[in-house]
């Protein structure tokens, strides 16, 4: 009986983390419905602006510049949650292995305390903040980012550093590295006989150019980088509730033997008072 009542106990508990494990996945697929509407304006926003960006640097190129990789501080974008597999791991193998190869990024600012955990005794990192759980909490992180970097690019440690972001594209299902500041990378510029017009003058349009395309372009990476999460936890939530179906399953059949197993020791038993039982009449009999 305590044999059957072990693995009862044991499929019970498999059976409410089945539970949770669903309820986990459900609200991971209705994230990524969320997100798809958000991550496909801001990746049209983005390519709006960087297209404007390249027609005007195409007539304005004294305002091009490219610092070197070893100025530029990095945004390494994490998650905030556990459940999607090496999400956290495959970001720091990327930059670490970079950094140990390549002309890298020489400081970073990590977004998302599962990644912070990760890296926290590296010295390349200058901040660490909380990541969005949800989309109605990346405009917050957004917020936060933006004020934290005007801060830190302001301080006379990183005076004259390029900004750069590395985080999980959802378009491809890679780490991508992006340029952000100065603009750079751009798509090729359109053909045109005539150069664009402005209602301000070069160098202030640029600076507005610049703000916005910062702000379009770290928002599409965040959303990007919450929607390729969500993805990786969809299927470590399916493997994972395979996996306790194929355990569960096991624990059935056990139960159900040990069950029989026990049926058959009580007929026994039942059986062999009956013997005695009726061996006893029979000598009582005589």
């Amino acid at each position: 009986m305590s044999r059957r009542r072990e693995i009862g106990g044991r499929l019970a508990a498999l059976t409410d983390i089945a539970g949770i494990l669903s309820a986990m996945k459900s609200l991971a697929l209705m994230e990524t419905r969320l997100l798809s509407d958000f991550l496909d304006q801001q990746q049209r926003l983005a390519a709006g602006i960087e297209a404007a960006a390249a027609d005007f640097l195409a007539w304005h190129g004294e305002f091009a510049s490219l610092p070197g990789e070893e100025r530029e501080l990095c945004v390494l974008v994490g998650s905030e949650q556990g459940f999607c597999g090496d999400f956290n791991e495959a970001i720091a193998a990327w930059i670490r292995g970079t950094c140990a190869t390549n002309p890298a990024p020489a400081r970073w600012a990590v977004v998302g305390q599962r990644l912070a955990a990760r890296l926290a005794d590296d010295p390349r990192v200058a901040l660490t903040l909380p990541g969005a759980t949800v989309v109605d909490e990346v405009p917050a992180v957004l917020l936060r980012l933006t004020r934290e970097l005007n801060r830190l690019l302001a301080t006379a440690a990183l005076a004259g550093y390029g900004l750069s972001a590395l985080y999980h594209c959802d378009a491809t299902g890679d780490i991508r590295l992006r340029r952000l500041l100065p603009l750079r990378d751009l798509p090729p510029a359109p053909a045109c006989a005539y150069p664009p017009e402005l209602n301000l003058s070069p160098a202030d349009f640029l600076a507005g150019l610049t703000g916005h395309h910062l702000y379009a372009a770290l928002n599409e990476a965040l959303y990007s980088s919450l929607m390729a999460e969500n993805r990786r936890r969809l299927v470590h939530m399916d493997r994972a509730l395979d996996r306790l179906d194929a355990d569960m399953a096991r624990l059935r059949l056990a139960y159900n033997r040990q069950r029989q197993e026990e049926i058959i020791e009580e007929i026994e038993v039942i059986l062999l008072s009956a013997d005695l039982l009726a061996g006893e009449e029979s000598r009582l009999s005589y």
